[in-house]
């Protein structure tokens, strides 16, 4: 992977209304990108354009929902009509839900797939050809330690940053002779709206009480990490621990996960 600089990087931004996406996207301001920010929530989509418009960025945005192929389509759009190319695209958006899966229903797992894979996986799709024009390009999918290691309650939340995680992988053998690199981000519980928003929460998560990292803290290492070339960041030393410990020894991590379910 190659360094590449930030100041006027085009950069598409999914998630934007809250937490890791909205530090993201003022953090890659800070830094000089050029941004198109997308998300459901038009009123907090406004007060972030108007926030890094007066800061002297250019911003532009699309409001809707990415699991909807429309919202796709003019996000690419609006990629090409401002930009002509893309160097970043940022899979951010995300959503979950806390409960044991057999009393969950089919809905919370497709719900849940939808926006956590498919959309990203689809949109990236659309996005191939402009990446491709792109400068030192690149795509970064915000995953999660989940990702690398199961827990009770949050199986479909689990299920979907898996298949995050091995898609990155496998898009990376296939787009890196094209020149387009991926970056997997790993991230540990986030102090953010997240747990606020899930679609379900029929129990509790006892480590949640333990706090956090802020949602800057992990926009700053992200952006850190696009700017080094890196290919994955883990991104505290817990979360580091909690992976190594699963490989290394996967009976003991299981035992002790499971005595949380």
């Amino acid at each position: 992977m190659a360094w590449r600089k930030i100041d006027g990087a085009r950069t598409l931004v999914t998630g934007c209304s809250s937490g890791i996406g909205r530090e993201l996207a003022r953090e890659l301001a800070r830094q000089g990108a050029r941004l198109i920010v997308t998300a459901r929530r038009e009123e907090r989509i406004r007060e972030l354009v108007h926030e890094l418009q007066e800061a002297g960025t250019e911003i532009h945005s699309v409001v809707g929902d990415i699991t909807e192929p429309g919202v796709r389509e003019a996000l690419a759009t609006s990629v090409e009509e401002h930009f002509g190319a893309l160097d970043l695209l940022i899979n951010n958006a995300g959503v979950g839900a806390i409960g044991h899966f057999a009393k969950a229903d089919e809905l919370r797992l497709r719900k849940i797939m939808e926006v956590n894979f498919f959309a990203p996986a689809e949109l990236t799709r659309a996005l191939i050809p402009l990446l491709q024009r792109g400068t030192h390009p690149m795509i970064v999918n915000v995953g999660s330690v989940l990702g690398h290691v199961g827990i009770p309650k949050k199986s479909e939340y689990v299920a979907s940053k898996f298949a995050l995680h091995g898609w990155s992988d496998a898009l990376r053998c296939e787009l890196g002779p094209q020149g387009v690199d991926v970056l997997l981000v790993s991230p540990s519980t986030t102090k953010s709206e997240f747990f606020d928003n899930v679609l379900e929460k029929r129990d509790h998560l006892p480590w949640l009480s333990l706090g956090g990292q802020s949602a800057r803290a992990v926009a700053r290492k992200t952006v850190r990490a696009i700017r080094w070339g890196s290919y994955e960041i883990i991104l505290t030393p817990g979360g580091k621990a909690l992976v190594w410990a699963d490989r290394l020894f996967p009976t003991v991590v299981g035992y002790f996960s499971s005595r949380l379910g």
